[in-house]
């Protein structure tokens, strides 16, 4: 069963199990896996909260409030289903296979023409998923830590535990989890010749 968590900077991360789970919950995080518990969760909310978070997740128009908190709970949980999930590739419709299969002797000008559009299809731009760090909310310590891991030399895990707070096990979790799974980043995880292991991403 897939297991979402929702950590103290709104940031919400779907996890294949509850195991997997495990880290974020134990950085402070709260876990929930149906919109029963998102809606007994969010009734303890203030509505400015619930409002942040809507806002905050990807491909939603922003509102300024909601009527209640198990309305804005119903919204984000089905915002929330397609987390973790990759987009499928779209397949040719019939009509244009059907077009391009069609054996035709055409004149001189409608051969141009047709030339044109294979071209003007076959330069038909195709959206990439790209790594993303948008929505990182300023002063955050997701933004904090996205700093660190940016710097031309890394951070250390050690630097990392000092500026959050937070213990090696919910470092790893959050690298693992919120960075790389939620955010697509590419974290590069390196040892130096002490033996220090130095975590970081390349801009």
């Amino acid at each position: 069963m897939k297991t979402l968590t929702i950590d103290t900077d709104n940031n919400i991360t779907a996890f294949p199990t509850p195991d997997h789970a495990e880290a974020a919950v134990g950085a402070g995080a709260q876990a929930f896996t149906s919109q029963k518990q998102l809606a007994e969760l969010a009734s303890a909310w203030p509505a400015e909260r619930l409002v942040e978070i809507w806002n905050s997740l990807p491909g939603v128009a922003p509102v300024k409030g909601f009527k209640s908190a198990k309305a804005a709970a119903s919204r984000i949980w089905v915002r929330t289903q397609t987390l973790g999930e990759s987009p499928e590739p779209k397949a040719p419709t019939k009509a244009k296979a059907a077009k391009q299969a069609r054996p035709v002797a055409p004149s001189k000008a409608k051969s141009a023409k047709k030339t044109t559009s294979a071209k003007k299809a076959a330069k038909a731009p195709k959206k990439a998923t790209k790594p993303k760090a948008e929505g990182v909310r300023e002063g955050s310590k997701t933004a904090t830590v996205l700093a660190l891991l940016q710097r031309a030399k890394g951070a250390t895990l050690a630097e990392i535990m000092e500026t959050t707070s937070w213990q090696a096990h919910s470092v790893r979790g959050f690298i693992s989890g919120t960075l790389g799974k939620k955010m697509r980043l590419t974290v590069s995880s390196t040892k130096r010749e002490d033996g220090t292991r130095v975590y970081s991403i390349a801009k």
